[in-house]
């Protein structure tokens, strides 16, 4: 139980708040030519003042190229119905 505990109320260094263009096309460029990792380490390694968990987030959220924006389709919200109706809840 060695964890180092993360303070970051403390840190004057960690930038909260939103993110700007440029943190973003940082977060990118980073990613894109290192892959992702631990977030920590990529938070200090890319140059942002953000903490792990921020660009984490904001990568898996907003910047992964995979993320779909936008409606969905009339037969996903079927699709959705339809298990819902037979699973409820569930979330195994």
């Amino acid at each position: 139980m060695d964890k180092k505990q993360c303070n970051t109320s403390q840190d004057p260094e960690v930038r909260k708040g939103p993110w700007t263009m440029e943190e973003d096309l940082i977060l990118i460029n980073y990613i894109s030519n290192h892959g992702e990792g631990v977030w920590n380490s990529l938070a200090k390694a890319a140059g942002l003042k953000r903490t792990g968990k921020s660009c984490r987030l904001r990568w898996l959220n907003y910047l992964r190229p995979d993320v779909r924006r936008g409606n969905i389709t009339p037969e996903e919200q079927l699709l959705i119905m339809e298990l819902h109706a037979k699973w409820g809840n569930r979330i195994k």
